[in-house]
């Protein structure tokens, strides 16, 4: 595989995110890719999450400060639409990340699943290398 220059991450405030981001920006730090940090912010997600996506800016760098990222190597998105689909395009143009990160599962907790329902998805149609990050 080619050095990886981008490197897109799903980030929805929960704890399997947050372990995503942080694997993620040690990859970002170690390979000196640039690093995309997404939320979606579609009607199933403001439905069913109790995370506030206004405070994702401060989350994301807060996190990315304590993992040495310079903020001129990150920036963040919110996305109007759903989690698989917001992240699935950021490796298409203008992000073109080579590789995707997620948490194994996200606020959407099914009982007795091993994975997520995003991270299942993203797996099956993504067109680049995806990292699924275990819980803690």
């Amino acid at each position: 595989m080619n050095q990886v220059t981008s490197i897109a991450v799903g980030f929805d405030g929960s704890v399997e995110s947050e372990t995503a981001l942080r694997w993620a920006a040690g990859m970002a730090h170690e390979s000196g890719a640039s690093l995309t940090v997404v939320h979606a912010s579609g009607i199933l997600e403001r439905l069913g999450s109790a995370f506030d996506p206004d405070v994702v800016p401060e989350a994301v760098e807060s996190i990315m400060a304590q993992e040495g990222i310079d903020p001129s190597r990150y920036h963040w998105v919110i996305e109007e639409g759903d989690a698989c689909s917001a992240l699935l395009a950021c490796a298409s143009p203008p992000v073109n990340a080579q590789v995707l990160v997620v948490g194994s599962r996200g606020h959407g907790k099914r009982p007795g699943t091993m994975i997520g329902s995003v991270s299942l998805e993203v797996v099956q149609h993504a067109k680049v290398p995806v990292v699924v990050v275990p819980g803690s």
